[in-house]
C-alpha cells in the first residue's frame, strides 16, 4: 500500500483538478494559489459570489417551515441528500442557514431541479 499516493497528492498532479465533489457548493469555485516568500505554494478556494436573488416563480416553490425542521432535513426532502441544504440557503436571503428554519411559519423558497434563481449581472453574499 505504500505505492498509493494520497488523494490530495493525486489532485495536485492533475492540472485543473478540483478538490470538491460535484455536489459541493464549492465545486465551481475557482482554486487560487498563493506563493509564500519561501516559494511554498498554498492552494485555497476563492470566494464564491452569488448573483442577486430574483423573483421567478418558474424556478422555485414555496415551503412553509414547520416546527422542528432543519436545513439538512429540507435538503433530504427536496433533493434526496441532506448535504444539499446549501441550495436552499442560496435561494433565500440568509447569511446563516439556521435562519431558514428558526421560526415556524416562515415561508422560504425551494429551488426546483437545476439550481436556484439567477440574475444576469451583479454579485451578492458569499
Amino acid at each position: 500500500m505504500a505505492d498509493i499516493e494520497p488523494y490530495e497528492n493525486a489532485l495536485d498532479a492533475i492540472p485543473g483538478a478540483h478538490p470538491y465533489p460535484r455536489t459541493s457548493r464549492y465545486h465551481d469555485a475557482e482554486i487560487g494559489i498563493h506563493r509564500q516568500p519561501d516559494g511554498t505554494e498554498v492552494r485555497y478556494t476563492k470566494r464564491r459570489l452569488l448573483p442577486p436573488l430574483v423573483e421567478t416563480e418558474d424556478e422555485t416553490q414555496n415551503h412553509t417551515v414547520s416546527s422542528g425542521e432543519r436545513p439538512d432535513l429540507l435538503g433530504q426532502r427536496y433533493f434526496g441528500d441532506p448535504a444539499q441544504w446549501w441550495q436552499i440557503a442560496d435561494a433565500n436571503p440568509v447569511l446563516d442557514p439556521r435562519e431558514l428554519t428558526d421560526e415556524a411559519g416562515n415561508v422560504i423558497e425551494i429551488p426546483l431541479a437545476g439550481g436556484f434563481p439567477r440574475a444576469d449581472r451583479g454579485d451578492r453574499r458569499v
